[in-house]
């Protein structure tokens, strides 16, 4: 056993280490360092992995993995995070054939792992240039705080007008004006520093393109986004719960101090969303004796992957803080205890009919909210006139638009092959997004379906 009380050799597979590349480049250039040719000077613990690869340079490249993280270092110059080095070598470890051996770890590699151990057993780095904060000031942070308040107040009464105007005038009155006039909406609800609004309006001004039907969808949105508005103009009158997710949907953040939940938390499914200033990477976990779903939320500048990545399929002894709000499922990762550990099958699950009414009672507590957690048992994707679906015996889901177009659709159902299918992703308003699956016959198996 090692100092985490983690079984020696056991080893990820390699859909697990490819899940962790930050995009397609990575995870191809990793997979041709994946053999044993480049390295040299392997080794590996119940907790890490290191190597040196043959560079263009004359002085290869130092990499070292700790899996407790995971998290990794190496001295090429790439800004990505994993690396192609550190993929290669996860890959070369996972063929479990000898090539990479146990053994202590060398001079260069045990400085780096002695500080993650030290530093906070284990722990994962999300990111960011860590800054020591200074003495807060509680007079002048409430100060701040009733400022923004007053901007985001001004912001939402603004939107409310342009909102009003809009019904007044016609929803034709939106496709006539353009992108333009609701852009110019979005960077004033910048300014009153309430980016949850601004994003809601962006998504406001994009719907009239969206094709047939899009009156309909533009209405809704917008009573959604009233809805929204009135609450934050109303927000001392909510109860606690709602009060704290209102402020989360406009766009002020709140630290996670929820109560700390140790549990043996297994990763469902992680996949990334860009746009022009940030990446944001979404991980799925599901807590194997507490049964609570939690979703970690990562983010990168423009073009730098998220440092936070997680094996898909494992299993992490690890302690989560919740996030406050009602129906709120985002949660922060506080510590890992041990390495990694394979997951033995899915998470519990039910019927489609069971993952509609789940949805339409989270509802209750977060009208905003565009889709929950849901895993599914016994269903079978199949294809009508109106699209793909998942199939049970009591109903059916409509896939999802942009799930349908996705390449995981195929690996849905090549895994099915016409036969029922544990699946689990997001279910809501628009329909379900398939994230991972399991076979009937291989259920310790989890295929990435993002």
């Amino acid at each position: 056993m090692s100092r985490t009380g983690v079984r020696m050799g056991v080893r990820w597979t390699s859909e697990q280490v490819l899940a962790l590349a930050p995009d397609e480049t990575s995870r191809v250039a990793g997979g041709r360092l994946g053999v044993a040719g480049p390295w040299s000077g392997t080794g590996c613990t119940g907790e890490a992995v290191w190597g040196q690869c043959k560079g263009s340079g004359s002085t290869p490249y130092r990499t070292v993995v700790d899996l407790t993280g995971p998290a990794s270092t190496c001295d090429c110059p790439s800004r990505k995070f994993p690396c192609k080095h550190a993929l290669g070598l996860l890959l070369l470890w996972a063929g479990a054939d000898g090539t990479v051996a146990e053994g202590d770890a060398p001079d260069w590699a045990e400085p780096w792992l002695t500080g993650r151990r030290e530093g906070g057993g284990g722990g994962v780095v999300t990111g960011g240039d860590a800054t020591p904060a200074g003495p807060a000031d509680p007079e002048a942070a409430r100060r701040r705080a009733e400022r923004r308040a007053a901007r985001i107040t001004a912001g939402a009464e603004e939107l409310e007008q342009r909102l009003a105007d809009l019904v007044r005038g016609g929803l034709a009155s939106a496709e006539q004006a353009g992108y333009g006039l609701w852009e110019e909406t979005a960077a004033r609800m910048v300014d009153a520093q309430a980016p949850g609004l601004a994003g809601r309006v962006r998504e406001l001004g994009a719907i009239p393109g969206s094709g047939a039907g899009w009156p309909v969808r533009l209405l809704e949105e917008c009573a959604l986004t009233h809805l929204l508005d009135r609450a934050w103009l109303s927000l001392d009158r909510l109860p606690a719960p709602l009060a704290a997710t209102v402020r989360s949907r406009v766009g002020l953040t709140a630290p996670a101090d929820g109560p700390p939940i140790r549990d043996r938390w297994q990763v469902l499914a992680q996949y990334d969303t860009a746009d022009a200033k940030l990446t944001a990477r979404r991980a799925w976990l599901h807590g194997r004796e507490s049964g609570r779903t939690a979703l970690l939320l990562s983010f990168g500048a423009a073009g730098r992957a998220p440092q936070l990545a997680l094996p898909v399929g494992a299993v992490l002894d690890a302690t989560l803080a919740a996030y406050p709000g009602a129906a709120q499922v985002r949660a922060e990762l506080r510590e890992q205890h041990a390495a990694p550990a394979p997951a033995t099958g899915p998470p519990p699950g039910g019927t489609t009919t069971e993952a509609i009414a789940a949805y339409g009672r989270a509802l209750r507590d977060d009208p905003w909210l565009d889709a929950r957690p849901a895993t599914l048992t016994a269903v079978v994707p199949t294809r009508t006139q109106t699209g793909w679906q998942l199939q049970d015996t009591e109903g059916a889901l409509p896939l999802t638009p942009t799930s349908a177009a996705r390449p995981g659709l195929w690996r849905l159902v090549a895994l099915s092959g016409g036969a029922p299918v544990t699946v689990f992703g997001e279910c809501g308003h628009q329909g379900f997004t398939p994230l991972a699956g399991w076979s009937p016959d291989d259920p310790t198996e989890t295929v990435p379906l993002a």
